[in-house]
């Protein structure tokens, strides 16, 4: 704007100027000289103040233009920052339950590694007991076979434990078996379990 100032005064010194000349009565061609500078300097002055506006406005448009990108660029990285502390967080959260897992993980290879060898243990105790029961099922079979034949008594298997029950099949009646454990010393027992085997051969 201080230009155009500036060329305003200079403007208004050239007309006063013009009129003391006239006032004076000089040549009408100093006049006309005169006159058409006046007229040239007035169209460039014009031209001069359009072409500012023109710049101002472009300027203007320009800075506001800046200002817009500006404040779109301060949303945008303000929502970056949002977006990465949220990520910041999941990344955290993710590397606690993966550190987790990983713990599990180990634990379940140590169990699933002591299940495998209590199952090798478990077959191979299962393989002596197969091989150990080979040998003594036939003579355990016989036992309970001359045991029978000798005390004619026929257990009942189902009872609940600590009870003994039976059926002693003597030479002239069965006798129910029903002894209590809890009550009864082992020696009571023994005692009257052979009392009913029959002595006569």
């Amino acid at each position: 704007m201080r230009p155009v100032m500036a060329a305003f005064r200079e403007m208004e010194e050239v007309s006063s100027w013009l009129l003391s000349l006239l006032g004076a009565n000089h040549v009408e061609k100093q006049q006309r000289q005169l006159l058409g500078r006046h007229e040239q300097m007035v169209e460039r002055l014009l031209e001069t103040q359009d072409g500012a506006d023109q710049r101002l406005r472009e300027t203007l448009a320009v800075e506001e233009e800046a200002a817009q990108s500006l404040l779109e660029l301060k949303e945008c990285m303000r929502l970056g920052g949002n977006e990465l502390q949220h990520l910041e967080v999941e990344l955290q959260k993710a590397s606690k339950e993966d550190a987790c897992l990983q713990a599990s993980l180990c634990q379940l290879t140590t169990e699933l590694q002591e299940l495998r060898e209590m199952e090798a243990d478990l077959q191979q105790q299962e393989r002596e007991v197969d091989e150990d029961t080979t040998i003594t099922i036939p003579s355990a079979v016989y036992v309970a076979h001359l045991y029978h034949q000798i005390s004619k008594i026929e257990w009942d298997y189902e009872c609940e434990p600590g009870t003994i029950k039976g059926i002693h099949h003597g030479p002239t009646v069965a006798l129910p078996i029903h002894l209590d454990s809890a009550q009864l010393s082992q020696k009571f027992i023994s005692d009257y379990l052979w009392s009913l085997v029959d002595t006569a051969w």
